[in-house]
């Protein structure tokens, strides 16, 4: 039982709420921005680089006798997660810039004063008397 209480606990902290909304709203991103690398991005990239499909691409590694199809390795695909990736990271990477630019300008909080430590309000009684005495 008292493992189920901690798991209770653990489950309804908001951290751990916030983390799976963050999840769920990430993976639904996502998918967007897959979609746009996939449909909108990569057919430009394939047109600037010679209409080449890196999916496509592959290396035969075993050539069998007769009817089998053979061995394969797609390394086009391989290289199409790695631009997929770049693409994504950068697409994130300017949405996290342009949100913490918005919250920097509506978010501006002025520092309330340091508060004076007593050590601070004799020193200054103190130096306030010196200068009287020395006028």
């Amino acid at each position: 039982m008292k493992i189920l209480k901690e798991f209770k606990e653990f489950a309804v902290r908001g951290s751990v709420i916030d983390l799976a909304v963050g999840v769920i709203i990430g993976s639904t991103f996502g998918k967007i921005v897959s979609s746009l690398v996939g449909d909108i991005i990569m057919p430009f990239i394939g047109v600037i680089i010679g209409g080449i499909d890196f999916t496509q691409l592959k290396i035969q590694i075993y050539n069998p006798i007769g009817n089998d199809q053979g061995v394969y390795l797609f390394y086009g695909n391989f290289i199409q997660s790695v631009i997929d990736f770049l693409i994504i990271a950068f697409v994130i990477f300017m949405m996290v810039k342009v949100v913490n630019n918005v919250r920097n300008k509506f978010s501006y909080t002025e520092e309330p004063p340091a508060e004076i430590t007593n050590t601070e309000i004799l020193l200054t009684e103190i130096r306030d008397l010196l200068k009287e005495k020395n006028k």
